[in-house]
């Protein structure tokens, strides 16, 4: 048998063994957010942003030669739905983390429930910023955007020396709401302001015509709005109606440009918003070039290159990233030691860092403003 028969003889008998080995089993990540219901733009934006990132990773061989596999749920913003959810996710697909959850309340029922702790599986960029989430000191939450205090801080810093000492706070009538009331009323004391209203609507609703009431009774120079999009823009368009004037900023849990699509660029300009990400046309940032460049390729339908898209795409790059440097076969309490010791990880000029006893890894907080064509501005 001559050599060159040898050669295609074990080429064969390799190839043949190969294709009975069983694949690798993916990389599971978990989600429970809301994709019904007035945050499902949040949920779906979120989702959609991961889901770039990991479509780039497979397209490139995975992590370790494994492909990352996003399952989520939808739990409508109900908290009791996000503990069934993330539970049945536990049992069925045995995930090494968990991503992208959405709300104050859900996540504090899933740590009311020991959830996390009990399974011991990470959650990583999640979206909340309230102290008593971010700042519960659980060791297996992650966050990859800076706190809703941080938010408020840069507003009531930026504003109330210009002479917006009078304030109000629209805010969701939930944990995530009274968080950041709490942080409201301290800020405004030290920055030399003076809160003169608050009033709640209550979540997953639009009824905001009693806040709109009480707020505008008030004449403040300043309203903070601790709500989410669908919220805001109602509270939006219907002082705006009162003919009173102001100065409307919100927290970044609200998007732009569905205040725009929902109210119109006439009533929505003006209204300002924090930002926790660089914004969608900042491209001179090589996260959000990344990121333009990779939803261009994937053209998803009814998806927008906005700020919580560029949020969820870079919370799956901080995870891809620990679970890399957590080695081949590492497991979820691996991850958790792994995420501790990411210091200083440039995303794309933006750097995340986190520590034993430090989970919140950013502090990145701007403010843009929408003008009268409907675009949000620095």
């Amino acid at each position: 048998m001559g050599l060159g028969t040898v050669i295609r003889a074990a080429a064969a008998a390799w190839a043949f063994t190969f294709a009975l080995q069983p694949a690798l089993a993916d990389i599971v990540v978990g989600q429970a957010a809301p994709f019904s219901g007035p945050l499902a733009p949040t949920g779906t934006h979120l989702r959609a942003g991961a889901q770039l990132y990991f479509d780039a990773v497979n397209a490139a061989g995975g992590v370790h030669g494994h492909k990352l596999r996003l399952v989520s749920q939808d739990d409508g913003y109900k908290a009791a739905e996000t503990v069934r959810l993330v539970q049945a996710i536990i049992k069925e697909n045995q995930p090494i983390a968990f991503f992208g959850l959405v709300g104050t309340g859900n996540i504090e029922a899933l740590l009311k429930d020991r959830v996390l702790d009990a399974s011991a599986i990470p959650l990583v960029a999640f979206r909340s910023g309230s102290s008593s989430v971010a700042g519960s000191g659980n060791p297996w939450l992650f966050s990859t955007r800076a706190t809703y205090a941080d938010e408020i801080a840069k507003i009531l810093q930026q504003y109330v020396p210009l002479g917006y000492k009078r304030v109000a706070v629209l805010y969701q009538d939930d944990a995530f709401g009274l968080d950041g009331l709490a942080a409201a009323k301290a800020i405004a004391r030290e920055n030399g302001g003076e809160l003169v209203a608050k009033a709640a609507y209550e979540k997953n609703t639009t009824k905001v015509e009693g806040a709109v009431k009480a707020i505008a009774a008030a004449s403040p120079g300043l309203v903070l709005m601790v709500s989410n999009t669908a919220a805001s823009a109602e509270f939006v368009r219907q002082f705006k109606a009162t003919g009173k004037s102001a100065q409307l900023v919100s927290l970044s849990t609200t998007d732009a440009q569905q205040v725009v699509d929902k109210i119109g660029s006439e009533a929505a300009h003006g209204l300002a918003i924090t930002q926790v990400v660089p914004a969608p046309r900042s491209i001179s940032v090589p996260l959000v070039k990344e990121v333009h460049e990779a939803w261009k390729r994937a053209s998803p339908k009814d998806i927008a290159c906005n700020h919580t898209l560029i949020e969820g795409y870079l919370g799956a790059k901080v995870l891809v990233e620990a679970i890399r440097r957590a080695g081949p076969g590492a497991g979820p309490r691996k991850l958790r030691e792994t995420l501790e010791g990411l210091r200083d990880y440039d995303a794309g000029g933006v750097v995340i860092g986190f520590s034993p006893n430090r989970h919140t890894g950013s502090r990145y907080v701007d403010i843009a403003i929408i003008n009268r064509e409907g675009a949000l501005v620095r």
